[in-house]
């Protein structure tokens, strides 16, 4: 990322925090508006809002690694998602992030070269009665068969990086 939008990112993440009525209790709500920001919680992101926050960088590292929802690597413009819950499991949600990673070309947790795409496999998204169930970004695709998942590639490779 280019030095001076590199700035501008750390700007707004001062500002958000810098405006925040208390600091005590802040980290999650910070973490959340720094990924918003940067797309992802490098060392050096986590690094900053220990500081700002002035807690042990340790504790933000922990926070950071104990929840999925945040990511450390950074991720595709269009992230997608495939729910391993149970539901989604046994009507064949395997086979469909198989599926996906021959499609784009990574395997689960990583990232294309062009970071057009990023594939993850997710615990349980709390939509059994649509399993299996793919996410990709905030739109939700329902009763996905493995056939159906070249179309919902070509769907956003055709967007490019339009998100």
């Amino acid at each position: 990322m280019a030095q001076t939008n590199e700035k501008a990112l750390y700007a707004q993440l001062d500002e958000f925090i810098d405006g925040l009525p208390t600091l005590q209790g802040a980290l999650i709500t910070v973490l959340h508006k720094a990924q918003g920001i940067f797309g992802f919680l490098p060392v050096e992101v986590q690094n900053h809002v220990a500081k700002k926050l002035d807690i042990p960088a340790s504790k933000v590292y922990g926070v950071v690694t104990f929840y999925s929802y945040f990511t450390m690597t950074k991720k595709g413009k269009y992230r997608v998602n495939i729910c391993m819950g149970t539901a989604c499991f046994v009507l064949g949600a395997g086979d469909i992030l198989n599926e996906f990673a021959k499609e784009i070309g990574v395997q689960s947790g990583g990232t294309t070269e062009d970071e057009l795409f990023s594939l993850d496999a997710l615990r349980c998204v709390g939509a059994c009665g649509l399993a299996p169930v793919v996410m990709v970004n905030e739109k939700v695709y329902g009763k996905v068969k493995k056939d159906d998942v070249k179309g919902i590639v070509d769907e956003f490779k055709a967007k490019g990086g339009v998100a």
